[in-house]
């Protein structure tokens, strides 16, 4: 602690990301990454942006990336944001819809920056208790009226993987018709039905998603949020009040191209729920219970196991997966789904410790 810093920084807890090893030849399952490279035609045109033009500045709208993303979901660019990478599109999101006065609501098991977020914000909130299964209870969310300053979540969950349907999420949002409802969809490719098809019906209602999961991008750091032009114009005044350049010539021209090229974000997506369904059977063989997931990972526990000692035994055979401390979840371990020989090494090296 510093005299120099302002008072709120001693109050803040940071989020802590997954780790990054500095170790080679690690069989890394622990942050959800791609396990397959981003679209060849998007790395041409990334490397083809790469010239004397770099001393200029970007399009501060992201212009063609917005419209890209417009004409896949058949929306207009107003109703479009982009944001380096979706966490920054969460935080200006916070910032700019969230600060009512009142508390809003998330899960009490749930993406761990949404506590930083609110702490860095001023942002008071209640964490609701998950069912006893780890899934969302729409009813909790339902009749709160102006206590709440706002709900926000995402859909499938992180780290449990659970989905809700989008016909719960229609019922919360009916529920809650003067306050912004946030559905983070940073999963969503890889087993759900994503909540923009419900964009136009409900004005209150911001979908947030990455180019950093199913699109391979995690390096290049792109997220957008869609939504009402009255909210997507909230979230461009803040941005305008802090970056007006947040995406870079390179991320524009790649975000772009990925977002166009179907047929390698649909064979790479089809690969990874390949893999999630095989692994979760063996895993389950080997007496795990397995949430359902609708994510690229797995949130997976033995009865006859700890959860700590697991992960330490497969980081000492060079395989990394995600444990969390909190009281309810630390027996389990978020497995990320990687190639189907990176998911075969976890599962033998569990089965010899395992016995």
């Amino acid at each position: 602690m510093s005299k120099f810093w302002s008072p709120i920084v001693s109050r803040l807890t940071p989020y802590t990301p997954g780790e990054q090893p500095k170790i080679s030849n690690l069989v890394k399952l622990n942050t959800n990454e791609n396990p397959y490279g981003p679209s060849p035609k998007a790395i041409a045109a990334m490397a083809q942006e790469v010239g004397d033009n770099l001393r200029l500045y970007p399009n501060p709208d992201a212009e063609p990336l917005k419209l890209a993303i417009a004409r896949r979901h058949g929306l207009s660019p107003a109703q479009v944001f982009v944001g380096n990478g979706s966490d920054e599109v969460l935080a200006h999101a916070f910032q700019a819809l969230l600060k009512h006065g009142a508390p809003i609501l998330f899960p009490d098991i749930t993406y761990s920056f949404y506590p930083t977020y609110a702490g860095l914000y001023e942002v008071a909130y209640r964490a609701v208790p998950l069912a006893d299964d780890f899934t969302i209870r729409v009813e909790d969310y339902l009749g709160h009226g102006a206590a709440i300053g706002g709900i926000i979540f995402p859909n499938p969950n992180a780290p449990t993987g659970c989905l809700l349907a989008l016909d719960a999420i229609e019922r919360m949002l009916a529920g809650n018709p003067d306050r912004v409802v946030i559905v983070d969809e940073a999963y969503i490719d890889f087993g759900g039905d994503s909540a923009i098809a419900l964009v136009a019906r409900y004005p209150n209602l911001l979908v947030v998603q990455t180019l950093s999961k199913s699109r391979s991008l995690a390096g290049l750091r792109v997220g957008f949020a869609v939504g009402h032009a009255d909210l997507i114009g909230a979230l461009e005044r803040v941005k305008n009040s802090f970056n007006s350049y947040p995406l870079d010539r390179i991320a524009i021209v790649g975000a772009t191209v990925a977002m166009e090229d179907d047929e390698h974000f649909d064979r790479t997506r089809k690969a990874v729920i390949a893999s999630r369904g095989k692994m979760v059977a063996e895993l389950t063989a080997l007496g795990f219970e397995v949430l359902p997931s609708a994510a690229n990972f797995v949130f997976a526990r033995h009865p006859q196991h700890d959860a700590a000692g697991l992960a330490a035994l497969l980081r000492g055979d060079g395989i990394i997966v995600r444990h969390f401390t909190s009281a309810r979840i630390n027996q389990f371990l978020r497995i990320t789904v990687g190639t189907d020989d990176a998911c075969g090494t976890l599962i033998t090296s569990l089965r010899k410790h395992l016995g």
